[in-house]
């Protein structure tokens, strides 16, 4: 059976547009639904239900199940990555993730032999999932940008701006930089290994590149995820990736044109009209509702849907969120979403 996502990130600016729009959400499995509560409530820690791939696999078909989303997304956690390094990961409930800020000379000691090793859970998880989804659905694999990724290394936590992670950058730019470019191949590797065990497409979050400078933007982001693109294309070329730089405003343009992404993720900043313009010739397009006018349903949720469809209609589009959905968004009002989508 034909996978419309699929289709739509494997077509090119002469094919003849999908629509109505396929349409999946970042985070679609996960603190919103009750089953997933559930699921994680057997889990014990986080990180438990992440290597288990029994529940991963679980969690992950949840929103397919209740809403028929056209695309599955992997449920794991993008710091599996520092984990498989042997950096110490936590995540504390109501707190969030918690590492052992790494330190400049621990960065050389950093080694990705073995790192695939300790993953394994996660490509059984993957292949366990493909078994189990509707032939129509796609299956999306992922990881974190090593920009993001190392944020969190840096600072052993999320921080506003993560001021900390580039203080550190301008001041040991050498070993940041070696950091990046451990991420970057450990990153090759885990989404090649994701896709060998069943992955359609990968997506690539960057979900902290919008706070960068042009230099540092084209240093920690841009170049890394061109290696990136270019790594897992040389193993796997037909294999499409998306790529979601967040917060990228001017640099959007240039990260579609040089990273060679067949798809590009879209944060509600910046408009779909625009998008269609700039970036529409170049690469399909994913997004972007804001996940506020989600929760907050009715006309906020009605128009918000209704001009990113008529500002997307007729080019290659994927309908998501701007960013992944929060805990306190209401079921029904994601179900009144996907109809309205679907509705054209």
């Amino acid at each position: 059976m034909n996978k419309r996502l699929l289709q739509v990130l494997r077509s090119g600016p002469e094919d003849e547009v999908l629509w109505p729009p396929p349409i999946w959400m970042m985070r679609q499995a996960g603190r919103y639904l009750p089953e997933y509560k559930a699921t994680r409530a057997e889990a014990g820690s986080f990180l438990d239900l992440c290597y288990s791939p029994k529940l991963a696999t679980e969690v992950t078909l949840q929103p397919i199940r209740r809403f028929g989303f056209d695309a599955a997304i992997l449920f794991s956690d993008i710091l599996v990555v520092p984990d498989a390094l042997g950096r110490k990961v936590t995540f504390e409930p109501g707190v969030g993730p918690r590492l052992d800020p790494i330190k400049v000379s621990e960065i050389s000691e950093l080694t990705i032999a073995g790192a695939l090793d300790h993953l394994k859970p996660v490509f059984q998880a993957v292949n366990d999932i493909r078994a189990a989804l509707p032939p129509e659905v796609t299956l999306l694999g992922f990881c974190g940008a090593p920009w993001t990724v190392a944020t969190y290394m840096v600072a052993g936590r999320g921080t506003p701006d993560q001021a900390p992670t580039r203080v550190f950058a301008h001041q040991h730019r050498t070993a940041f930089l070696n950091l990046i470019g451990i991420l970057t191949e450990i990153s090759i590797d885990y989404l090649c290994a994701q896709i060998e065990a069943g992955a359609d497409a990968v997506q690539v979050f960057d979900s902290w590149s919008g706070i960068l400078g042009e230099s540092d933007f084209n240093d920690f982001c841009l170049d890394p995820m061109k290696r990136i693109v270019a790594g897992v294309k040389q193993r796997h070329p037909d294999t499409p990736i998306i790529g979601f730089p967040k917060g990228a405003s001017l640099h959007y343009e240039r990260y579609v044109r040089e990273t060679g992404i067949d798809c590009v993720g879209l944060d509600w900043t910046y408009p779909m009209k625009l998008a269609r313009e700039r970036l529409g010739g170049h690469a399909v397009l994913q997004g972007n509702l804001d996940p506020t006018r989600l929760v907050a349903g009715g006309d906020a949720l009605r128009e918000g849907v209704a001009t990113i469809l008529s500002e997307a209609k007729g080019s290659r589009f994927i309908f998501n969120l701007g960013h992944g959905i929060t805990p306190e968004t209401p079921i029904d009002h994601v179900a009144e979403m996907i109809a309205q989508v679907r509705a054209g």
